[in-house]
């Protein structure tokens, strides 16, 4: 079997199929419409938006793009003016309840005319309401998977994510983190080993977010409750627009708007100093780096 560009394509393609699939199964209520794009300078992607009974707002996005490769980033990579290939699938889904996470998941692969390929994603989880329970059992999830891989890859990765998901203006975490990896390339794997690992994250997912979903979607939740969301999501919007890398590359590789600003929420509000109430401070006072929730203990 030949791990080309057009296999991995086809396999993150069937990847959004299943995943769609599954979210709708969860919802009950809410279909993905499809909105087909295609990229002045190349390439193109499949947006599919939902919006359900339980997901207020999700999006399973495929892209694929090609072309020359603008000069800001070649010149951050280090290489001369080149053309590139980059395809993945990104999900972030924003629920209706305040006891459900904003779950984030994104697993792509690149590739330049100069040899160069890597592959990369992660998913991280950003509960408004943290569970300690649920927080374990989403780390150990994320370590079997890595592990099955690599057994380096875990404890990496989940640095990683705790740096990357940072919101430094706040000295914050965006959420309890998960797995970040980036430059995955032929000094650690092949490229058959790699699309299995992204393969293996991206089937991790549905997964993850039905045992996340499933004890919460229904319970009651207070006026305070929904604030405290909206304010959460406010800080979604802030790591987003102002530090993910991702928003930064679709921008500056000329992506579809709508595709790229999905991962923002439907509805969230900045609350001039918010008072935290006892239950949101002791979610605030667990947003930090380096938590070991694999080996945790649930009170």
């Amino acid at each position: 079997m030949i791990v080309d560009k057009d296999l991995i394509t086809q396999r993150l393609q069937a990847l959004q199929d299943r995943i769609c699939l599954g979210l709708e199964g969860l919802d009950k209520e809410g279909k993905f419409r499809e909105d087909k794009w295609e990229r002045p300078g190349g390439g193109g992607g499949r947006t599919r938006i939902i919006t359900g009974q339980h997901i207020e707002k999700g999006g399973v996005n495929f892209s694929g793009v090609q072309g020359d490769m603008p000069e800001k980033i070649y010149k951050a990579l280090g290489i001369g003016p080149c053309k590139f290939f980059a395809t993945g699938v990104s999900i972030v889904l924003h629920p209706r309840n305040p006891h459900v996470p904003i779950i984030h998941m994104n697993v792509r692969y690149f590739q330049t005319d100069k040899d160069l390929w890597w592959f990369g994603g992660g998913i991280d989880l950003t509960p408004h309401y943290i569970d300690p329970k649920l927080a374990i059992n989403f780390h150990r999830r994320l370590k079997d998977v890595c592990d099955a891989a690599d057994p380096q890859y875990y404890p990496e990765f989940k640095k990683w994510a705790d740096d990357y998901f940072y919101v430094k203006h706040r000295k914050e975490t965006r959420g309890i983190g998960g797995i970040f990896f980036d430059r995955l390339n032929a000094e650690r794997t092949t490229k058959a080993a790699g699309l299995d690992y992204i393969l293996a994250v991206g089937d991790s997912f549905l997964p993850i977010y039905t045992e996340q979903f499933l004890p919460n979607y229904e319970r009651a939740y207070t006026e305070q409750e929904k604030e405290w969301q909206l304010h959460r999501r406010g800080r979604y919007v802030e790591f987003n627009l102002v530090w993910d890398r991702g928003t930064k590359f679709g921008l500056d590789t000329d992506g579809n708007i709508e595709s790229i600003l999905m991962s923002l929420p439907p509805e969230t509000r900045w609350t001039y100093k918010y008072q935290a109430g006892t239950r949101e401070q002791e979610t605030l006072d667990q947003l930090k780096k380096g938590i070991d929730w694999v080996n945790h203990t649930a009170e």
